[in-house]
């Protein structure tokens, strides 16, 4: 499995993100309302975009890097995100996101590894996007925290900055680099 992969050799450490570490603490969406670029989830992800990114553990030693091909669609008020993964030591895998537009900004979502449901707010050039995965890491499973915080920039690129917890304790961050083909 990807994830198990991505994260196994840190997690045996002891590692994760959650809204009261590193810079997510002092985030909040608001701030973010008046920027110059606003962020249309849906119409950013429309079609075929790239993203380049890598996870490192909580000591910031890199871990793992990989490239993800995404195409998205749009049927409605539902997104549908396919993310092709290809890793620096060449595993590939595939993860599909059905992301439900609510309005106001406001997103909910599913996606195969995911526990739950994912949701997320937009505010400006601002989305923060929270949900819980299952990991596969030995012989256990670990639920795991994401805590993404996404930035439009200029020139159509979006930087993600995940923060990854367990148990409430960051354990590691993954960063990525989103650009529009």
């Amino acid at each position: 499995m990807r994830a198990a992969r991505l994260f196994a050799p840190v997690l045996a450490a002891g590692l994760g993100a959650s809204a009261a570490t590193g810079c997510a603490s002092s985030s909040s969406l608001e701030q973010f309302q008046s920027a110059p670029r606003q962020l249309v989830l849906e119409d950013y992800f429309l079609g075929q975009t790239s993203a380049y990114g890598l996870f490192e553990d909580r000591f910031g030693k890199v871990r793992r890097q990989f490239k993800v091909d995404i195409i998205g669609e749009l049927d409605g008020n539902r997104l549908t995100l396919t993310e092709n993964f290809l890793y620096d030591d060449g595993e590939r895998e595939t993860r599909i996101w059905e992301i439900d537009v609510l309005g106001d900004g406001r997103y909910r979502g599913t996606a195969g590894d995911v526990t739950g449901i994912a949701e997320g707010q937009v505010s400006g050039n601002a989305f923060n996007w929270k949900y819980k995965v299952d990991l596969k890491v030995g012989g256990s499973t670990w639920n795991v925290g994401f805590n993404d915080w996404m930035f439009l920039m200029q020139d159509d690129v979006l930087i993600n900055r995940a923060y990854v917890t367990r148990y409430g304790i960051e354990i590691g961050q993954v960063t990525i680099a989103f650009q529009k083909n």
